[in-house]
């Protein structure tokens, strides 16, 4: 087993995969400052809730910037008053009714300031809530747009990280962070202007200190960003790793690999670990830095401030006053600090995100393109050449009629492109060269969903979701009736299996299914495809999963599905398509002989060879 587990490709209806590797995130933010503006953009759909946040934060600031005068007041009286009782005056004291007044009026000052501050939270955590809904929301409907390659070239898990791990970093920095950011910034601006009033000089003393706090935070930021971005990144690694393993575990233990996978996830947890450590190490010594700058600046306004009342220039009221703003200038600047450390993370989840949201869709339908409204089954193609890389086609110059209501059988080695060729029918992929037509009228003009409904599928690889027996059959046609799922799982000869369950078609079966066999989920997606009654299907070895007696009532009741209905067949067992009326050779991407079996036994070439070496393999 590889050190890293790769990322495992889409597999097709033949159980091929198509190209990976393509779009993995890279270790360094490409655009930082334009995935910033890019996130504040979304939050601006929110404005007017932003709007009242603002004001919110303004109210609860000012009111908590007024305290430290206020109390400052307080303390003048009281120092006055002792001071002149110290001094021998007669008839003087502690005025005690002005400080009840001063401290009234400071409790008033709180209680305004905190519900303020109750306010805005609350309503900041509804934007963030509301923004990181809408990104769910554009993630989930861009996932639906994405075309089959992204799929084919992308790992699951580092989707699902993106969707899950990187928009809940990005829920939690928003509801602390913004409004974080705007008390800080109105705090600054606020305790620079009281201290202001008490003293410029001392105000020029604090405001010395804040280039060098700055310059640590921006140093300190810049150099703990990359970390940032590698530690979402390699969370995405462990994401995909973890959700194969389990995905596979069958596989995994079957052939003894248990210690393989825990090696492979302790390295890349022991990665995680490390590059995480560095981030919170680098960016954890940014406040005790900024604290140290700020304790000094605290020392040299006590000693000045000191000095000017001995002078009595400045009371001192106004010295403890103006000590509590020196400390509040600082915290401000020491959450800003923590905000760009929180920031690294967030745009670093963000861009992520984005990178998700950016990723090239589907063409768009064409405005004139076309629904048939009586699709008879008609599929065309003419010189067809298609490669998932250009340098590299894997079909070449397919030409194909096939008449409505006949049987197709598709052969041939693995990786020959049987699978391409049912992607392209599909329009899973658009061609490189060559057109394909549906009933005279080329699959480019027609709507793409109409043309994939025009389609059933059987697949080697079944697909059941978490929910009733009787919703999974009816996903074939919504809105079909009790009595037509029942038809149709008598048609699929599961109605009998069905019954014996306890809750019958009610029988609610887990996310993969399993609770029943393999070959019972192949029979419920037949019944499924029964259902759908399509123009056309597609049958991917549909009874490979099954018993020899079950396989054989499967095809009759495939017969009878097939009997004036268009249908391809990309067969692996041969002796399962003696009855087409047209069989395609398919070797290295050419279609290599095309006919009968009785004729192409009789050519005695590709087909008969293969046809003969599996004969020979079942009498051996």
């Amino acid at each position: 087993m590889s050190k890293r587990t790769p990322s495992r490709g889409h597999r097709g209806p033949g159980g091929g995969y198509g190209p990976r590797g393509i779009g993995r995130p890279v270790d360094k933010a490409k655009d930082f400052k334009g995935t910033l503006r890019r996130l504040v953009r979304y939050m601006g759909h929110h404005r007017w809730s932003l709007l009242f946040v603002f004001l919110a934060t303004i109210l609860s600031t000012v009111f908590g910037v007024l305290s430290p005068k206020i109390l400052g007041q307080a303390t003048t009286i009281l120092f006055d008053g002792m001071l002149r009782r110290l001094q021998g005056l007669s008839g003087v004291g502690v005025d005690f009714p002005a400080i009840g007044r001063v401290l009234l009026m400071l409790a008033t000052v709180y209680v305004v300031s905190t519900i303020f501050d109750y306010v805005r939270q609350i309503l900041m955590v509804n934007v963030a809530q509301k923004t990181v809904y809408d990104m769910r929301r554009d993630i989930n409907e861009k996932l639906a747009r994405l075309p089959l390659k992204y799929y084919d070239a992308t790992s699951h898990g580092d989707t699902l990280s993106r969707f899950t791990n990187d928009v809940d970093v990005l829920a939690q920095s928003l509801q602390q962070s913004v409004v974080q950011l705007m008390s800080s910034l109105i705090s600054i601006i606020g305790v620079t202007v009281m201290m202001l009033t008490i003293s410029p000089l001392l105000t020029l003393l604090t405001a010395a200190m804040l280039p060098l706090s700055m310059g640590i935070s921006a140093f300190i930021a810049s150099r703990s960003q990359k970390f940032f971005v590698r530690q979402q990144n390699i969370l995405g690694d462990l994401n995909g790793h973890v959700e194969e393993t389990f995905t596979g575990h069958s596989i995994v233990k079957a052939y003894g690999l248990e210690n393989d996978v825990k090696q492979t996830f302790a390295e890349v947890n022991q990665e995680l670990y490390d590059n995480g450590w560095k981030a919170q190490f680098v960016s954890g010594t940014i406040m005790p830095l900024i604290r140290f700058v700020g304790n000094m600046g605290y020392v040299v306004i006590a000693v000045v401030g000191g000095i000017f009342v001995t002078q009595g220039s400045i009371t001192i009221g106004n010295v403890q006053a103006f000590m509590q703003y020196s400390r509040q200038f600082g915290m401000p600047i020491t959450q800003l600090a923590s905000i760009a450390n929180v920031l690294q993370s967030t745009v670093a989840a963000a861009e992520r995100v984005f990178e998700l949201l950016d990723e090239e869709e589907e063409p768009a339908d064409s405005q004139d393109a076309r629904v048939l409204d009586n699709p008879q089954g008609r599929i065309g193609l003419q010189d067809v050449t298609f490669g998932y890389d250009a340098q590299q086609p894997v079909l070449r110059n397919l030409n194909i009629e096939v008449e409505p209501g006949q049987l197709i059988a598709i052969v041939g080695p693995t990786g020959a492109g049987k699978t391409t060729l049912v992607n392209l029918l599909l329009r899973f992929y658009d061609l490189d060269q060559g057109t394909i037509t549906f009933d005279g009228h080329d699959i480019r003009q027609l709507k793409r969903g109409h043309l994939r409904s025009m389609f059933g599928m059987v697949l080697q690889d079944t697909w059941l979701f978490e929910g009733t027996i009787r919703e999974n059959i009816r996903y074939g046609r919504q809105g079909a009736s009790d009595q037509d799922v029942v038809r149709a799982a008598k048609a699929a000869h599961v109605d009998h299996f069905i019954r014996t369950l306890p809750q019958g078609y009610d029988t609610v079966l887990k996310e993969d299914a399993s609770s029943i066999s393999q070959g019972q989920r192949q029979l419920l997606t037949i019944a499924r495809a029964i259902l759908a009654d399509p123009a056309v299907l597609i049958l991917d070895e549909a009874t490979s999963s099954v018993d020899t007696r079950t396989e054989r009532l499967i095809q009759e009741a495939m017969a009878r599905l097939m009997e004036g209905r268009t249908s391809f067949v990309i067969a692996h067992r041969l002796s399962t398509i003696l009855d087409a009326d047209r069989i395609l050779v398919i070797n290295q991407g050419e279609i290599v002989e095309q006919g009968t079996h009785l004729a192409l036994l009789a050519q005695g070439g590709f087909y008969a060879e293969l046809y003969n070496s599996q004969f020979a393999a079942a009498v051996v």
